[in-house]
C-alpha cells in the first residue's frame, strides 16, 4: 500500500467523521482551530488575560441572562464562539481589558434586549465590535493583518471552513459574499487604480475568515430564505465597497466607518434585513434555527 493510498484513506475517514458531527459542534471546532493556529504561530491574542476576560464574561452573561429570562441555562456554544471572536478581533490599547469585558457583556445582552418577535437582530460579536469601534474608536481597533497571509495557515482554515460551511448548509452565504467582494474589488480598482491584488488579498486574512465563517453565516441572525441570504450578503459587500470608496475620496462624514467597513456594513444591513424578514413572515413559516 502506497503512502498516497494511506493519505487518501485518512482524508476520506476525516470527511466521513465530519459529516457525522453536529454542525454546531463543527463550528465550535472551527473557531477553536482559528484560535489555536493564530495563537500558536503568531501570538495573535496579545495575552491570555484577554481571552479569559472575553470568554469568561460571555459565558457568565449567557448563563445568568438565560436563567433569569428563559428559566433555564441554554447551550453555551454561542457564548463560547462570541468570547473567542471578541478576543481575536478586538485590539485595544495595551494593558486595558475593559473592551473585552464590556464587549462580551454587550454581545450576549443584545441577544436578550435587541429582539423582534423573539429573535435577536444583530450577530452578537458584530454588534459588540461595531459599538466599540463607534463609541470608543480612540481606544479600540480591530484585527487586520496580524498573521499576514501565510499560505499554509490560510489553506488549513479555509479548507475546514468551507467543508464546515457546506455541512452547516451555509456555504451559499459564504460563496455569495466572496464572489460579491471580488467583483466589487475589481470595480473599485477600476475607479481608484493600483494593484488589483491589493484589493482582493485582504479577504484571505484572519479578520475576513472570522467574518465570513461566523458572522455572516450566523443562523440566528440571517433571513429565512437562501435567496434572501444571498441578496443580504451582496448588499453587505456593496455597502462595504462604498465605505471603502468613501475612505479613498476622504468623505469626512463616513470617517467613523473607516476602521472596519465589513463589520460596520453588516451591522447596518443585517438587522434591517432580519427585521423586514420577520415582519413579513409569520413565525410559524420560519425554519427552526
Amino acid at each position: 500500500m502506497t503512502d498516497a493510498t494511506l493519505t487518501s484513506g485518512a482524508s476520506a475517514r476525516l470527511w466521513v467523521t465530519l459529516a457525522r458531527i453536529n454542525p454546531k459542534h463543527l463550528i465550535v471546532f472551527l473557531i477553536t482551530l482559528v484560535l489555536v493556529v493564530g495563537q500558536t504561530r503568531y501570538g495573535i491574542l496579545g495575552g491570555y488575560d484577554r481571552l479569559l476576560t472575553a470568554l469568561g464574561v460571555s459565558l457568565a452573561t449567557e448563563a445568568v441572562l438565560s436563567r433569569l429570562i428563559r428559566g433555564r441555562v441554554v447551550s453555551l456554544s454561542s457564548a463560547y464562539i462570541t468570547g473567542i471572536s471578541l478576543s481575536l478581533l478586538t485590539k485595544p490599547q495595551a494593558h486595558i481589558l475593559w473592551p473585552f469585558a464590556l464587549g462580551a457583556f454587550l454581545a450576549i445582552a443584545s441577544k436578550y434586549v435587541l429582539v423582534y418577535r423573539d429573535r435577536h437582530l444583530w450577530n452578537p460579536s458584530n454588534f459588540a465590535i461595531s459599538f466599540l469601534l463607534l463609541a470608543a474608536g480612540e481606544h479600540v481597533a480591530i484585527l487586520s493583518h496580524q498573521w499576514g497571509n501565510d499560505l499554509a495557515t490560510n489553506a488549513v482554515i479555509w479548507a475546514f471552513g468551507l467543508v464546515i460551511a457546506a455541512r452547516a448548509r451555509v456555504l451559499h452565504v459564504t460563496a455569495a459574499y466572496v464572489l460579491s467582494f471580488v467583483i466589487l474589488a475589481v470595480a473599485r480598482n477600476l475607479i481608484i487604480g493600483g494593484p488589483l491584488v491589493a484589493e482582493i488579498a485582504p479577504i484571505t486574512g484572519p479578520m475576513y475568515q472570522l467574518f465570513i465563517f461566523f458572522m455572516i453565516t450566523d443562523p440566528r441572525t440571517t433571513v429565512s430564505t437562501a435567496r434572501g441570504r444571498v441578496v443580504v450578503v451582496a448588499l453587505v459587500a456593496l455597502l462595504e465597497a462604498l465605505l471603502r470608496l468613501g475612505g479613498d475620496f476622504h468623505v469626512a462624514w463616513l470617517r467613523p466607518f473607516y476602521p472596519s467597513p465589513p463589520i460596520l456594513a453588516l451591522a447596518l444591513v443585517g438587522p434591517l434585513a432580519m427585521w423586514w424578514d420577520l415582519r413579513r413572515s409569520p413565525a410559524a413559516e420560519r425554519p427552526a434555527a
